[in-house]
């Protein structure tokens, strides 16, 4: 069994303008020689996201970065980076920027990536969301169609969660939507030996 990754924290912090920056640093893994990759993608994706919320942009009130460790095991790694940013208005703005690692092979997989070739996971997944929307009465802005090929997710344990940013299908007020989907309710379609196929349950005979 894989070793999971060692994780830590580290910390940027100014006061004009206010400014707090939690990010995550792998210090320890059992691929040593993927550490250093792996890390390079992780600070290039939150500098990318830092640059998205205005964190140049004079006028800048306040910025508040941080991350969470969504899946840590079976060679995997996911991770969400979360970044809010005010400056001025009614309220600030989140967005939210997920990754998940082969910390075997420091391989970074989108959507696509978790599903045979020509397999219909658009439209397993948007039926999925579009039947909890209504079930769960997710305020839309619109009828809900289709996700994109790439749409936001993250890997957590097992289950695959596809979510959408602010304002992309719901109004501020209902933040991010999730939809958690069980990964054995997309077996048929998941590729062999992806994140989602290694997340899949043991199920014992």
């Amino acid at each position: 069994m894989k070793s999971p990754a060692v994780v830590q924290t580290h910390h940027v912090k100014n006061t004009k303008p206010k400014v707090d920056i939690y990010y995550p640093v792998i210090t320890q893994l059992e691929e040593s020689k993927m550490l250093q990759q792996l890390n390079q993608m992780i600070f290039k994706a939150m500098n990318k996201l830092l640059v998205e919320s205005n964190y140049y942009d004079p006028n800048l009130v306040e910025l508040f970065a941080t991350y969470e460790l969504k899946n840590n095991q079976r060679g995997l790694l996911s991770i969400n980076l979360i970044v809010y940013s005010f400056t001025g208005g009614a309220h600030g703005m989140t967005y939210c920027k997920s990754l998940t690692f082969d910390t075997r092979t420091g391989r970074s997989y989108s959507l696509s990536d978790l599903f045979k070739p020509d397999s219909p996971y658009v439209q397993r997944i948007s039926e999925y969301i579009r039947r909890h929307i209504k079930q769960w009465d997710t305020p839309v802005l619109e009828p809900f169609t289709k996700i994109r090929p790439d749409q936001d997710f993250y890997i957590a344990d097992t289950s695959l969660v596809v979510y959408f940013q602010l304002y992309e299908i719901s109004p501020y007020v209902a933040g991010f939507p999730y939809f958690p989907i069980p990964l054995l309710d997309l077996q048929d379609i998941i590729k062999p030996n992806s994140p989602a196929d290694r997340s899949l349950p043991f199920i014992g005979v």
